[in-house]
């Protein structure tokens, strides 16, 4: 369960996220969005997390989802489950890379551009630290 946006209809996980989701978006200039809060929530622009969250929810619906958010309602109920059936798997790409990844490799396979892009930042670093020592 948990709320779709009434503006854009991404889905929330709970109450504070869809405050917080329609909050960001409209302080990220997005005028549906605040053109939606200015109507049902006249002084969202002062008020916390809870009291906007407190306010939106009386004017959505709560909806199912297929899948749980679990990456912020706490762990996985049983982490043996495969990967394919777990919830939170809401892009497909997402998919495909967390089912390559084995953890006990430690950190998933980089492109070359990425590896590029880190030893350059591995360099840049020792050179600021070496900076620093001087």
């Amino acid at each position: 369960m948990g709320y779709a946006c009434p503006v854009c209809e991404d889905p929330q996980a709970d109450a504070g996220h869809l405050a917080n989701h329609l909050a960001i978006t409209a302080i990220l200039g997005d005028d549906a969005h605040e053109a939606w809060l200015d109507t049902h929530a006249t002084k969202w622009g002062s008020m916390g997390e809870s009291e906007l969250a407190a306010v939106v929810v009386d004017h959505v619906e709560e909806t199912e989802f297929p899948q749980v958010f679990e990456d912020t309602v706490g762990a996985l109920e049983d982490p043996t489950d495969p990967v394919e059936e777990r919830s939170g798997m809401l892009f497909e790409e997402d998919s495909d890379r967390v089912r390559d990844h084995d953890p006990s490799r430690g950190t998933p396979p980089i492109d070359a551009d990425a590896a590029e892009i880190l030893e350059e930042a591995r360099e840049m670093t020792r050179r600021m630290l070496n900076d620093d020592e001087e």
